[in-house]
């Protein structure tokens, strides 16, 4: 995955607040096909391979559902390995009777489905970037209907045992208040434009389709979610090195944006209130 490791900057571990942690767990488990590397008494960390988490899930005390028209998670994606592996996730889906939607957008071949609280998930491969149709700075995409039929073929000599081990999470896409302002920020925090879509905005480093995307679907101007909500927490973006980490930082700091240490972590909110972990691995 050559655009999820140095030198390009991304997003790693999204970090979910959920209404009943073993509800989640079966899910994940189950029908994700996540596997539990570390657990306490209300909160999980979930890899693919067994030692990279790519997903926390809490349940916070007092928690309460999201509200609809709120700015947070739209989805996090997680990116397969190989178009086989999306034929054998699909067939698994169908055989199991799990409802899913699903998109070719070009770059590459997605279904989208929910968990138990509403948070969106995107299982997706990518086509291989040599065939990426660009213009000037912009990456082609679009959303059609897949063929299924053809992607099922990739997988039928594939059998699905949970997420492979090579599988990353591949972007995070969000819902934002104002568009112009968010490409602002993430602009600061290292990521260019690469295709500006009805109502959102994608962004990358190292002209992939997209680590980041923006829409306001719930509304321009919607509120962010509170403490208590369900649904994003937090997100990690990993930087290549401590230098293009602390650029990002005196970009922000110079934009009077709030930076904030913690246990060596540094921590920035996003216009729309979405938390940011700046990590360096």
């Amino acid at each position: 995955m050559k655009f999820h490791q140095k030198p390009w900057t991304y997003v790693e571990l999204v970090e979910l607040k959920v209404s009943d942690l073993e509800q989640s767990l079966k899910f994940y488990e189950e029908v994700i096909g996540f596997r539990v590397l570390d657990k306490q008494a209300n909160k999980i960390w979930l890899t693919a391979d067994g030692q990279t988490v790519l997903l926390s899930i809490e349940q916070p005390d007092n928690v309460e559902p999201k509200l609809p028209k709120t700015t947070g998670l739209y989805h996090f994606a997680l990116l397969l390995p190989s178009r086989e592996d999306l034929g054998a996730v699909l067939r698994f889906f169908a055989e199991n009777g799990i409802r899913i939607g699903a998109g070719d957008h070009l770059v590459s071949e997605a279904l989208y489905l929910n968990d138990p609280d509403g948070n969106g998930i995107e299982i997706y491969s990518d086509r291989p970037d040599s065939g990426w149709k660009w213009d000037n700075e912009f990456v082609a995409m679009d959303t059609l209907a897949i063929n299924a039929q053809d992607i099922l073929a990739a997988g039928a000599g594939t059998e699905w045992k949970g997420l492979p081990s090579g599988t990353v999470m591949g972007h995070i896409h969000l819902q934002v208040v104002d568009i112009e302002k968010a490409k602002e920020f993430y602009e600061l925090m290292g990521f260019e434009v690469v295709t500006p879509y009805p109502g959102a905005l994608f962004m990358s480093t190292g002209k992939y389709h997209h680590h980041i995307g923006l829409n306001t679907w719930a509304g321009a101007g919607a509120k962010p979610a509170t403490e208590e909500m369900t649904g994003l927490e937090a997100f990690n973006i990993i930087y290549p090195s401590i230098q293009e980490r602390d650029s990002a930082i005196t970009n922000l700091r110079t934009k009077n944006i709030s930076v904030l240490e913690e246990n060596d972590i540094f921590y920035t909110k996003d216009p729309s209130e979405n938390k940011i972990k700046m990590i360096v691995k």
